[in-house]
């Protein structure tokens, strides 16, 4: 009776923020489909992309050592914009650890995205560390009597703006003392007035000062404009951090 030859098989996921998927795989493009490399699947969320690399082979170090040796290249074709290999690590959750490692806090303050982004930090346990509090100002009243953005900006420039952004991130963290805020304010949808931008978002991030604004043009409808407003929050928030770490 012929014996069967055991198989072994061996995964490893690799999670990466603020790229496309295409511009993941023009990276790595001579790693995929080569007969003597791993496999590599690709799943696509908001604002990120999940590389799976599986190999198999007739022992376990078989299955292993490439799938290893792939992981090390990604790294260092990817650089910072892979934020973990672990397949159970979330993104706010890395943010939420930076923060604690550098001994920051921080403050929201979000218009289009209605607390979405305070929702996605106060899922991770032991946030209370670092989190010192969340603003909705939805309205423009709201971002004047709340956040102190100036009657003038709004008039001036619209509550979408960069200016506004930046007073937003400025003054959610005058109020509350953090390290840390992000700004948010956008135009979701359905379009309400002539002239507004559907998908135009600006997005805030102020640390320790140093105020940074990003201009984004997203695609698809109310929620989906909003998910990925969030996701690019977070991954602004994340570079922002990175720029400022201090071992």
């Amino acid at each position: 009776m012929e014996k069967e030859t055991q198989s072994y098989s061996y995964s490893k996921t690799v999670k990466i923020c603020g790229m496309e998927e295409k511009e993941v795989r023009e990276k790595i493009y001579d790693l995929l489909g080569q007969k003597d490399h791993p496999d590599f699947s690709f799943t696509v969320r908001p604002g990120e992309v999940i590389v799976r690399v599986e190999g198999q082979g007739s022992t376990e170090e078989e299955a292993k050592s490439p799938v290893k040796s792939a992981v090390r290249d990604l790294k260092i074709r990817l650089g910072s914009s892979i934020y973990t290999t672990s397949s159970s690590v979330t993104l706010e959750e890395t943010i939420v650890q930076l923060l604690k490692e550098q001994g920051m806090t921080i403050t929201m303050v979000e218009s289009c995205t209605g607390g979405m982004l305070s929702a996605r930090l106060t899922d991770v346990a032991g946030v209370s560390e670092v989190f010192k509090q969340g603003y909705v100002t939805y309205s423009n009243k709201a971002k004047r009597k709340l956040i102190g953005v100036k009657k003038m900006t709004l008039k001036k420039y619209t509550a979408v703006s960069e200016q506004t952004a930046w007073e937003m991130a400025r003054g959610g963290a005058v109020l509350t003392g953090a390290d840390v805020c992000l700004s948010v304010t956008g135009y979701a949808g359905p379009a309400t007035e002539e002239g507004q931008q559907i998908g135009l978002v600006y997005i805030g991030c102020n640390v320790k000062g140093k105020i940074v604004v990003k201009e984004f043009h997203f695609e698809g409808d109310r929620r989906a404009i909003r998910e990925l407003a969030t996701a690019h929050a977070l991954i602004l928030l994340r570079r922002c951090i990175l720029e400022n770490y201090k071992i």
